[in-house]
């Protein structure tokens, strides 16, 4: 029993001595070779496109663009924080501001954009008093000037004829049946024919096979309902006149903007036919029913139009100087703000020394100029996204953070786990969405505009550029997003045609070619996405040129695979190279 209480104290005393040997050693081994793993397990993503995960770097196979390091984890953030690298933020040019009051949104002001067109109610139409065949029109150019009491067209009616040989047969009674004879006068009258002609009938006692129609209204002809030959009948229109001595400008004003206006309040109209010209209005009009579609409601001013330097169809602004905002009120870039619907979210910087940010939800008020107005949600001296808020969206999505299409966090299934090294055509086949051929058919209709403007830039026409900007935003504007039939299809379409809108109206916008293709760059990313998921049925080529962008790159969209730059023009028409065909 003793030699076994001895042997028992050297057995432990023996496990003792070997931990103290090697315990520390191997703990340092299991915590060196976890580091290891963790190194080797740094995956890398695409700033635009999330859902590609990837064990090393390299170019992401949709876009091209180099992938960036993607943040799997953190230790001591909050629930709804998370982390990203010194390098991925500059990789994917990560901006942010403090946000408060500014003195350079009061300069601004608002500045809507607009269009001529005729005053309604200074429009008038020239009918038809009885029914008939027109053997001669006079009036036969739009634009044509119409003054009252001009001969307009020559008339053969069978109706006339017949009542003319009842007027001279009362004229012969007149003396014996007077009121005979002025029922019948009367009814001459009330087609507007009296006068010479009739006092001809009745002279000579012949019936006229026509009769001319004068003119009983003046102004510029813009509408023309017949030709010689035609038939008319009582009521219809002949033409339409306008007085062109003033003018309507309707402007289209966002939902959120509705409450910066009011009628009767100042504004101040310029065009680029007149660029040295301010013309000063008033607001005579708001319209009381929202445009669903466009999320807009028309303004509307009465220009006067003196020598007619304002022309029916002309592209025009309208500038109103913004009140000042209130000292409690929070003014933030509109590039800071992501919305769907009418949810609005931006990223704030949690803490002022490292990288680590957070989603919040905002209440929006007016847009004034390129920024919105706070009404909740941010306090002033808060750090918020300026620039590369998608990037920030797509890194919360991947870490499951609360996001803009995930308000919940929690992991977000992409469909590409474990599938690492896909080919740009089999991803496209993965992630394409089964729509309407409607919907394409708009997209389709969007991506034509958008060309128009590429080759405007190509050739550097500021002007058509301009013009074409503003036909791609309309085109934009436009779109049915009822014809989008899941909830999947229609929160993609929102992530895509949202930022399309915003980019689409800025460079719209813009003052500058160079400004242009700053925003053409952002239109031509989100349009490139929105073709990949949802598809126009036809074969589209994506440039990219690696010196645009402050040589940070950027790529365009093109029907054909000659490569004709649109951010240098002439300078480097040349420069760059297919990346992707999309079909």
């Amino acid at each position: 029993m003793k030699k076994y209480i001895i042997y028992t104290g050297i057995l432990l005393a023996g496990l003792l001595l070997g931990w103290l040997l090697f315990g520390d050693g191997s703990k340092t081994e299991t915590s060196h070779n976890h580091d290891a793993i963790t190194e080797d397990s740094q995956m890398w993503t695409c700033s635009m496109h999330p859902q590609i995960m990837q064990p090393e770097a390299g170019a992401c196979p949709i876009c091209g663009m180099d992938l960036i390091p993607a943040e799997t984890s953190a230790s001591g953030l909050l629930a709804n924080q998370f982390k990203l690298t010194e390098n991925a933020m500059a990789l994917a040019n990560i901006q942010t501001s403090v946000v408060g009051t500014s003195d350079l949104v009061n300069d601004n002001g608002l500045t809507l954009s607009g269009k001529v067109m005729i005053n309604a109610d200074e429009t008038a139409i020239q009918p038809a008093h009885f029914n008939g065949r027109i053997e001669k029109l006079y009036v036969t150019s739009l634009g044509e000037k119409v003054n009252k009491g001009q001969a307009v067209a020559k008339i053969y009616s069978p109706e006339l004829i017949a009542a003319q040989q009842e007027l001279i047969t009362a004229y012969k009674l007149k003396a014996s049946q007077p009121q005979l004879y002025q029922a019948v006068l009367t009814k001459f009258k009330n087609w507007k024919v009296h006068g010479p002609q009739l006092d001809e009938v009745l002279k000579t006692g012949q019936v006229k096979t026509s009769f001319t129609i004068y003119s009983h209204v003046s102004g510029v002809v813009t509408d023309i309902a017949v030709s010689d030959g035609a038939h008319i009948m009582d009521g219809k229109p002949i033409f339409k006149v306008s007085n062109l001595n003033t003018v309507w400008a309707n402007f289209d004003v966002y939902e959120n903007q509705i409450s910066s206006f009011k009628k009767g309040q100042d504004i101040k109209v310029v065009t680029k036919a007149y660029p040295d010209q301010v013309f000063n209005a008033k607001v005579s009009y708001i319209d009381p029913i929202l445009n669903t579609q466009t999320r807009t409601v028309t303004l509307r001013v009465v220009l006067k139009n003196k020598d007619n330097m304002f022309k029916p169809g002309m592209f025009v602004e309208g500038k109103i100087a913004a009140s000042q905002p209130e000292k409690t009120q929070i003014i933030v870039p509109a590039s800071a703000v992501l919305w769907t619907g009418k949810r609005s979210v931006v990223y704030i910087k949690s803490n002022p020394s490292e990288p680590v940010f957070e989603m919040k939800s905002i209440e929006l008020g007016s847009r004034i100029g390129d920024y919105y107005q706070v009404l909740n949600g941010l306090n002033n001296g808060d750090e918020i996204v300026t620039n590369g808020t998608f990037t920030i969206d797509a890194a919360a999505q991947l870490q499951g953070k609360k996001s803009m299409m995930n308000k919940s966090g929690g992991k977000t299934t992409t469909g590409h786990e474990g599938h690492t090294g896909m080919t740009a055509s089999e991803h496209q086949k993965s992630v394409r969405l089964k729509v309407s051929s409607e919907f394409q058919a708009e997209l389709k209709i969007i991506l034509d505009a958008y060309i128009s403007v590429k080759d405007a830039l190509i050739d550097e026409d500021f002007n058509l550029s301009t013009e074409k900007g503003n036909l791609l935003l309309q085109k934009i504007e436009n779109i049915n997003m009822a014809l989008l039939k899941t909830e999947d299809a229609r929160k993609k379409g929102e992530l895509f045609i949202n930022p399309l809108k915003r980019d689409g109206k800025l460079l719209a916008d813009s003052k500058t070619i160079k400004d242009q293709r700053t925003y053409f760059k952002n239109v031509s990313t989100n349009l490139m996405s929105a073709i990949e998921v949802f598809g126009v049925n036809q074969k589209i080529y994506s440039h990219f040129c690696p010196m645009a962008n402050n040589n940070n790159g950027a790529f365009w969209l093109s029907k054909e695979d000659n490569v004709l730059n649109p951010y240098f023009g002439e300078a480097m028409l040349k420069c760059g190279e297919v990346k992707q065909i999309i079909e």
